[in-house]
C-alpha cells in the first residue's frame, strides 16, 4: 500500500528498476500483478500467487508540486520446508563408514536434524545435512529420520534404512574393517568420488552462463552446487542444476552482477566426498 495526498499529481510503482505501473496504465506483463486503489488518498498493488522471485524492494514514487518522493518496501518471501535430495536405503559392512546425506531448501533457511530410530527410541545424532557414521556397528542400523524445520509450516521428514551385515564374505572379521579406494564389495569395483573436470567460466550480463563439474565415482556420484555458504537448489535465484552420470552442470539463463564469483562442487557417494572450487566471472 502507498498512502498519498490530493497533492499528488503522478504516481508509480517499481520492483527494482522495473515499472509496473504509472498511474493507471500498467507496463508489467506479469498477469499477477494488478492495480487495488488509484485515490487522492491511497496507490495500492496488489500480488497474485507470490513465488520466491517476488522478494525484493519494491517503490511507490510519487510527484508532488515537481518534486518527486519515494517510499519503499521490502518484500519477504516464506517458504515451506522441503527435502530436495536424500540418501538412499543402504546396506554396508560392520565397521565401515557410512555417509547420509539431506539436503533441503525453504525460506528461511532450515535447519536439518538426523535421529536414530532404534529400538530404545528415538537417539538425537546429529544436526546437520550429513551425518558421518565412522566404523559402523550393528547396533547403529536401522532408520534414521531427516526432518527439515523452519517455523513457517510443518517439517518435512523423510527416513533411510541402513543395514549392517556382520558375516564379511572376503573382508575378514567384522571389527574394524572399512572400506578403501578400489575394493570390491560383493564383487563390484568401488572407488570414492574424484573430481576429474571443473573449469572456470566467463559469461556476460545477460547472457546464459554454465559452470560443469565432472567426477569419476563408484557408485556414481551426487552432486551439489553452493555459493560461498548457501546451498542452491534448483529453480531458486533463475538457475538451473542438472546431474546426470558423471557430468553435474549449473545454468545462469540470465546472468547478473550478482551471479559473479565463487562457486563450489559437492560430489559423494557412499564411500566419501570431495569437492571443487569453480568461478563465474565476467
Amino acid at each position: 500500500r502507498c498512502t498519498v495526498d490530493d497533492r499528488v499529481t503522478r504516481v508509480a510503482w517499481l520492483n527494482r528498476s522495473t515499472i509496473l505501473y504509472a498511474g493507471n496504465d500498467k507496463w508489467s506483463i506479469d498477469n499477477r500483478v494488478v492495480i487495488l486503489s488509484n485515490t487522492k488518498t491511497q496507490y495500492s498493488i496488489k500480488i497474485h500467487n507470490v513465488d520466491v522471485y517476488d522478494e525484493g524492494p519494491y517503490t511507490c514514487s510519487v510527484q508532488t508540486d515537481n518534486h518527486p518522493k519515494t517510499s519503499r518496501v521490502h518484500l519477504i518471501v516464506q517458504v515451506p520446508p522441503q527435502i530436495v535430495n536424500i540418501s538412499s536405503d543402504i546396506t554396508v559392512n560392520e565397521g565401515s563408514s557410512v555417509t547420509l546425506m539431506c539436503l533441503a531448501f525453504g525460506r528461511p533457511e532450515p535447519t536439518v536434524t538426523w535421529r536414530h530410530l532404534s529400538g530404545k527410541g528415538q537417539g538425537f545424532v546429529s544436526e546437520d545435512e550429513y551425518l558421518e557414521i565412522t566404523g559402523i556397528t550393528r547396533e547403529q542400523s536401522g532408520e534414521y529420520e531427516c526432518s527439515a524445520v523452519n517455523d513457517v509450516a510443518v517439517p518435512d521428514v523423510r527416513k533411510v534404512k541402513v543395514t549392517v551385515n556382520c558375516e564379511c564374505k572376503g573382508w575378514g572379521n567384522c571389527g574394524g574393517v572399512g572400506m578403501e579406494p578400489g575394493v570390491t564389495l560383493h564383487g563390484v569395483s568401488a572407488d570414492p568420488p574424484y573430481i576429474s573436470n571443473a573449469k572456470n567460466t566467463g559469461a556476460s550480463v545477460g547472457q546464459k552462463g554454465i559452470l560443469q563439474c565432472e567426477a569419476s565415482a563408484v557408485p556414481v556420484a551426487e552432486f551439489q552446487w553452493f555459493k560461498e555458504d548457501t546451498r542452491l537448489a534448483n529453480g531458486l535465484e533463475g538457475v538451473r542444476i542438472e546431474s546426470k552420470g558423471r557430468l553435474s552442470t549449473l545454468t545462469f539463463f540470465n546472468v547478473s552482477e550478482k551471479d559473479y564469483g565463487n562457486y563450489t562442487c559437492v560430489a559423494t557417494n557412499k564411500l566419501g566426498n570431495t569437492n571443487a572450487s569453480i568461478i563465474l566471472y565476467g
